[in-house]
């Protein structure tokens, strides 16, 4: 590439020795947590006990515009143990001291231009529960946190965490901006190219095959492994949010008819002003198709125009992708300098068992599929791919990772652009093998720890329903939370538990956004190495 011959070191190398700098650096100025007193713990809560027929439940309400926490207790007694002495039953504030053992929490507190935000981690029987409170300036804080963020608020090692992550945001909102014209400029030239539409027929029914087997493989590795590792047995989860709870309020059918309403829009522009993926390729694979149907001069001009406009979003593309190192060292510095490494420890078997499922489906099944399917090496293809995949395991992005994939897929793995300008957008808004590996664990993990051993016929019924709801999340705001609350409903288990996963859900999605950056690739390596008329592939 012509940015490698410039500075003489290949880009992927220069975007690992930024995330290997910016972990350090972040683990460096990370300033700790900050541990809230005890009197402040005390003015901030108020506390109901209820009775609903065997249910007993317990309200922790928060004065200071948190969310509301509810947790479930199997009897009476065990309310009473977890509630200060004559607590049960009665509203209370000002609570005394002793409620800190079920309460405790620490405050991470990041600064950034025009915002504030404070992460605040409960911790419910030693486990964490985080939670953020965000505010545009220190005056719009409740009265008492005034005064606790003009005593711990900014500082240099807070400030540098800042500037890293406003550092980081630009980069992301670089990529973001060339995304929607580079979609609908290589899908259009990608379909208009084709000599046919029934040759975009069978690539398109071949890319479909190849998603559906490799979220169901990605899926049975991660409910392998956490029947291997079992990292439930013995948890004790504590009650996640409303926030959490909101989730629930979506189904799988309402999911599915709301994803075919997605695929067709009303307005093409407002699909484009709003980033609607879903109806931006269906407009764009529309729109080209009858560039082909339609042939003569017209086809000839617009084809022109569209491969002109994608040249164009082509270079500017390889300019923001030079700056990647730097967006890359500044996620990392942010990462590693606001949530730290402590608070993982608790969870370190759930993380243990997402880890290995992750890299068995990554390092083994996609690599053997590209070897025996597309007939490369899987070495060689990984290495063409690592700039795209480092960028997105920092920025836990698919679709801000979508312009350097689609670069390195076409420029460093020589794949046709008709091809990659049709698998990666749509692998990018439908095939997530990574987050739904990671939905099937997490649920198996929370119904171990509620339940112990799990059914055959309850884990087939997770793998289903993570498998369509994986499919079905593209349009969601928060897909992660609300897939999981899906699969929870589908299995009878406590919405509330989700509350823990979050904790340490931003290392697990930077781990889980590759691996579907890193399946999308293989897609493209795959579909063309099964189209007859990829013969300029270069192996």
């Amino acid at each position: 590439m012509s940015d490698e011959k410039q500075t003489g070191m290949p880009l992927h190398f220069r975007i690992l020795i930024a995330l290997v700098i910016g972990t350090v650096v972040g683990i460096a100025i990370n300033p700790g947590a900050i541990n809230l007193p005890d009197e402040q713990i005390a003015a901030e809560l108020e506390i109901q006990a209820n009775e609903s027929g065997t249910d007993q439940t317990v309200d922790i309400k928060e004065s200071t515009g948190f969310e509301s926490i509810r947790r479930r207790f199997q009897s009476r007694e065990k309310l009473n143990a977890a509630l200060p002495q004559g607590s049960a039953g009665v509203t209370a504030s000002g609570f005394p001291a002793s409620m800190i053992a079920v309460t405790e929490r620490a405050v991470h507190i990041v600064e950034a231009a025009g915002s504030i935000t404070i992460d605040y981690t409960r911790k419910h029987n030693g486990q964490p529960v985080a939670t953020t409170l965000k505010v545009g300036a220190a005056s719009e804080l409740p009265e008492h946190w005034r005064e606790f963020h003009s005593k711990h608020g900014g500082g240099t090692k807070r400030m540098l965490s800042a500037v890293a992550k406003y550092g980081g945001d630009l980069f992301l909102r670089l990529l973001k901006m060339i995304t929607v014209p580079l979609i609908v400029t290589s899908l259009i030239t990608g379909v208009a190219g084709l000599n046919n539409t029934s040759s975009f027929g069978a690539m398109f029914s071949r890319t479909l095959i190849y998603y559906g087997i490799t979220s169901m493989l990605a899926i049975t590795t991660g409910l392998l492994i956490v029947n291997l590792v079992q990292p439930g047995i013995g948890a004790d989860l504590p009650g996640g949010t409303e926030a959490v709870l909101a989730g629930g309020e979506q189904t799988l059918s309402g999911i599915l008819l709301g994803l075919i309403d997605n695929m067709i829009p009303t307005n093409p522009l407002l699909a484009l002003v709003d980033s609607n993926f879903l109806s931006i390729i269906t407009f764009s694979i529309i729109f080209g198709v009858f560039i082909v149907r339609t042939g003569g001069e017209t086809a000839r001009v617009l084809r022109e125009f569209f491969q002109a406009t994608f040249d164009v979003m082509m270079r500017l593309t390889m300019a923001i992708i030079s700056l990647a190192p730097l967006g890359v060292f500044c996620f990392m510095v942010y990462a590693t300098s606001s949530q730290g490494l402590a608070i993982f420890g608790t969870l370190a078997w759930y993380m243990l068992a997402v880890f290995l499922a992750l890299a068995v489906h990554a390092g083994i099944t996609l690599p053997l599929i590209v070897k025996f399917v597309a007939k490369r090496s899987p070495v060689e293809f990984a290495r063409a791919m690592s700039p795209a995949l480092m960028t997105a395991f920092s920025t836990a992005s698919s679709n801000g990772t979508l312009p350097l994939t689609m670069t390195c897929v076409e420029e460093r793995a020589n794949v046709p652009n008709r091809i990659s300008s049709f698998v990666l957008p749509l692998g990018a808004t439908i095939n997530m093998d990574g987050t739904a590996l990671y939905e099937a664990v997490a649920v198996l993990f929370i119904a171990q720890a509620y339940h112990g051993d799990v059914s055959i016929a309850s884990q087939i019924v997770v793998a289903i329903t993570a498998l369509l709801a994986s499919v079905g999340a593209a349009g969601i705001p928060h897909a992660g939370l609300v897939m999981m609350a899906i699969v929870l409903q589908a299995v009878n288990l406590p919405l509330e538990a989700q509350g823990i996963i979050i904790a340490v859900d931003r290392v697990l999605d930077m781990c889980r956004t590759s691996v579907n950056v890193w399946s999308d690739s293989c897609g493209c390596a795959v579909i063309a190495g099964m189209d007859n008329s990829a013969s300029d592939v270069v192996e």
